[in-house]
């Protein structure tokens, strides 16, 4: 019964999705340091699975850039250049700003009063000092963002160049004060929308992820020193 439950999460993607966080995450963190080899009979003992969903796992790590894996040869974690990180940023960064631009001038009344009602919610996330927390609202609140745009062709492109930071914008929030300084950029995109400021919440929104960008790779310079 345990082996068939197994596999039903593993057909869902759950299992394979939780080890693709977990993994990136020991990746940016340093627990697996770059040049080291990614051993699937490890990580499937690790994880309590078979060595199919790790494949699969390391498949997409190497989609985001974190694992290199040459044919008939063993993964190994990748090395993510600080360079390379601020290219994904740079367009990270444009995108965001066309979305709140797009959103400020055609999102919908409600649209407008859920994004501020569950921004104003986060408050007692960043008061808690809950990491987690704040980290699954902070995904959801780009998220609305991008769908505020109107536009799926940027949506597309806005959710695979985010999934490919993920990691990093993740690890942000494990800076000292980090939960506090990114509620308040928050806040000044949501006021620049509220009011419909095209301008003014492209440029809180630019600024809130370079600022996202130099966060992330200050804590990446950090924990390889």
């Amino acid at each position: 019964m345990a082996e068939i439950k197994r596999r039903q999460v593993i057909r869902a993607g759950t299992t394979v999705e939780q080890m693709v966080r977990a993994i990136a995450d020991m990746i940016v963190t340093g627990l697996f340091v770059p040049g080291e080899r990614m051993d699937e009979i490890s990580l499937a003992a690790r994880f309590d699975v078979s060595r199919t969903p790790v494949r699969e796992a390391l498949r997409e790590l190497g989609a985001m850039g974190l694992v290199d894996r040459e044919p008939n040869r063993s993964a190994v974690v990748a090395n993510v250049t600080e360079t390379y990180l601020h290219s994904m940023f740079e367009a990270m960064s444009e995108l965001e700003a066309i979305c709140a631009r797009l959103s400020a001038e055609r999102m919908t009344v409600d649209e407008r009063r859920s994004l501020e009602l569950e921004h104003r919610a986060s408050a007692k996330l960043v008061h808690a000092g809950a990491e987690e927390g704040y980290a699954a609202h902070n995904t959801e609140f780009h998220t609305r963002l991008y769908r505020g745009a109107h536009n799926e062709h940027i949506f597309e492109l806005a959710t695979q160049t985010r999934a490919r930071l993920a990691p990093f914008r993740r690890a942000q929030f494990r800076l000292p004060g980090r939960l506090a300084k990114s509620y308040d950029e928050h806040d000044v995109i949501v006021t620049a929308i509220m009011r419909g400021d095209v301008a003014a919440a492209g440029q809180a929104a630019y600024s809130h992820v370079a600022n996202v960008s130099d966060a992330s790779i200050t804590f990446a310079t950090a924990k390889n020193a």
